[in-house]
């Protein structure tokens, strides 16, 4: 078997995991911005949007990472004319990267009972994850530049 495809397969399962998560847990939030602090939703909230974050979407996130850093040490696509999509696709990852970090930190603020945002807003910020997966994955495939 080809080292290569075998990686970059592990790393589409990963991103896949990664983005389910990213794509359900700002829908949590949203639930959880409507329901009372102390109340038996908002505890059982707490405790999904925990376990998703700990148990898929960080392990998620760190596989699609080191993979993605495995395939570029095969495939070296940082430099050369034709790997445009490469730099804007590394750049949206960025962004995907700091929406994490800023679901931690929701997660945790939610957990001490505080609502920073409305439900409206979570389910806003779930709309940009879908449409950085979205042009991430046809960067990926289709490389137009």
């Amino acid at each position: 078997m080809n080292t290569y495809l075998i990686i970059k397969a592990l790393h589409i399962i990963a991103f896949t995991s990664w983005m389910a998560g990213m794509f359900y847990l700002p829908r949590l939030f949203a639930y959880h911005a409507g329901t009372a602090p102390g109340s038996e939703s908002s505890e059982l909230l707490k405790v999904m949007e925990r376990r998703l974050l700990k148990v898929i979407i960080n392990p998620a996130m760190i596989f699609t990472f080191g993979l993605g850093i495995w395939l570029i040490s095969i495939v070296h696509p940082m430099s050369g004319p034709g790997n445009g999509w490469f730099h804007a696709k590394a750049l949206l990852l960025v962004f995907m990267f700091g929406l994490h970090g800023y679901f931690s930190a929701t997660r945790k603020a939610l957990a001490r009972d505080e609502r920073p945002r409305s439900a409206k807003f979570y389910k806003i910020i779930n709309e940009l994850v879908t449409v950085l997966f979205i042009v991430i994955v046809l960067l990926a495939v289709l490389k137009p530049f």
